[in-house]
């Protein structure tokens, strides 16, 4: 089995993505953009293998993804999953139940902006269930 992670976009990789493992379903992988604290704007680059994504989760905060490489995945609670490529946005309110991740087939890509990043948390919720994650992929 080939475990070289391809290079899909311009940005660092990063390393594997350990500190959030238990969120995730499959591997992934994550590298810090930003360095200076005093900018106060968290920036990193996530990776997923094909078939990784993420808990349900939502941030008290709000999320911006830009999508940078290969095809994913982002539905929010409730409604249709969105398929994902390079160049895409998604805009994500304060307390949105969503996930996101690769397809199936893809690995993805995606920078992460972290808004009101002060006072913005991250609160995880229950696994995609494979049912789900496999109706979002067709």
């Amino acid at each position: 089995m080939n475990t070289e992670i391809p290079r899909i976009s311009d940005f660092p990789t990063g390393e594997e993505n350990i500190g959030y493992a238990q969120y995730f379903i499959g591997k992934s992988y994550m590298a810090t953009l930003t360095t200076n604290k005093d900018l106060n704007v968290p920036l990193l680059n996530v990776t997923f293998e094909p078939g990784c994504r993420n808990n349900w989760h939502k941030h008290t905060g709000g999320q911006i993804l830009i999508v940078v490489g290969g095809e994913g995945l982002y539905q929010e609670r409730g409604k249709p999953a969105r398929h994902l490529k390079s160049g895409d946005i998604v805009e994500i309110a304060s307390d949105i139940e969503h996930w996101h991740g690769a397809t199936a087939k893809s690995w993805f890509s995606h920078l992460v902006i972290a808004c009101n990043p002060k006072t913005n948390e991250n609160i995880w919720l229950e696994p995609v269930t494979n049912e789900s994650y496999s109706e979002a992929n067709q």
